[in-house]
């Protein structure tokens, strides 16, 4: 229809237009100290000798999960360090797990939010499927405004875009313990913190590590879109191969991103599923409950004939 026009663009704009000339002392206060927590991290990912990390590397792989995998992660590190991409590796490691971090903080306690309030998940799944669909690109442009270049905005847009998984795996989660255990919690004088501390989230934490793996990966993938805000790492130099057609450098950073996220998803893996981990009222509760099972099969096996015999 001619003359109808929605100005959503427009509207978008005078909002990012108001944030900047009026909460410029935030965007500035959390550029210090995103950029301070970020930078710190990569120096300290890239001091010691890259053989030392390599072994801390494989150390934490073999801990967590098995041998082979400490050995596969030699392996990689190995050839990051041989095609020259060590240092940008390390720039990424520290995007992609400062980013982690500040997503898992923040998606946790929205998924369980979600997960207890109904109305809260109500509003919620309309952002989050938003902010999941929209076209990662397009985070960069208000971020590059409020941040500039560099390593902040990598890390905010960053967690906007990865956030939605750790909130809905988290939710999931929680929602999926299993109604019982938390009634026998009630019955046994938990509180509900008790009970979210220790039944639901330690039954939940498979999922939320599904979650938290999804976020890893996410991270990871915008961390090489990131690179075009001028985030130093991996994604500067896909970007630079990008812009030079520069086949074999392309070739080296995206394996360096392929290598990251293999270790990071083996090893995240692996702390999902950790053995034995069982807190002390799951824990109670569970040997509650094989007693009463117990007792219900004993007293079943006194049968009218087992009792008349006994007689």
């Amino acid at each position: 229809m001619d003359g109808f026009d929605i100005p959503i663009g427009e509207w978008g704009k005078a909002v990012v237009d108001w944030i900047r000339d009026n909460l410029d002392g935030l965007t500035d206060a959390i550029s210090t100290v995103v950029g301070f927590l970020a930078e710190g991290l990569a120096a300290i990912l890239i001091a010691p000798p890259a053989p030392v990390m390599i072994l801390i590397f494989a150390l934490i792989a073999w801990m967590v999960r098995s041998w082979q995998l400490a050995v596969g992660t030699v392996v990689m590190f190995v050839v990051i360090l041989g095609v020259g991409q060590w240092e940008t590796s390390m720039q990424t490691l520290a995007l992609v797990l400062l980013a982690t971090l500040v997503t898992v903080v923040i998606a946790v306690p929205l998924g369980i939010w979600a997960a207890r309030n109904d109305t809260a998940s109500t509003v919620m799944k309309p952002v989050l499927d938003l902010m999941q669909t929209m076209p990662s690109l397009v985070y960069l442009i208000p971020v590059i405004i409020f941040f500039s270049l560099g390593f902040v905005p990598g890390v905010i847009a960053t967690v906007i875009f990865s956030l939605p998984p750790g909130v809905r795996l988290t939710e999931l989660g929680i929602r999926g313990v299993d109604s019982e255990t938390v009634e026998a919690g009630h019955a046994f004088g938990a509180t509900p913190g008790q009970i979210l501390r220790g039944i639901q989230l330690p039954l939940a934490m498979p999922t939320i590590m599904a979650g938290v793996n999804q976020v890893i990966m996410l991270a990871l993938s915008m961390a090489v879109i990131a690179g075009m805000a001028g985030a130093p790492g991996l994604g500067k130099e896909v970007v630079a191969a990008l812009a030079t057609i520069n086949v074999a450098q392309g070739i080296e950073a995206g394996l360096g991103v392929v290598f990251i996220a293999v270790y990071l998803d083996r090893v995240t893996a692996a702390l999902g599923n950790p053995a034995g981990s069982r807190s002390s009222l799951l824990g109670i509760l569970q040997r509650r409950r094989e007693d009463a099972r117990r007792a219900s099969a004993s007293a079943s096996a006194q049968t009218p004939d087992t009792v008349a015999a006994a007689a």
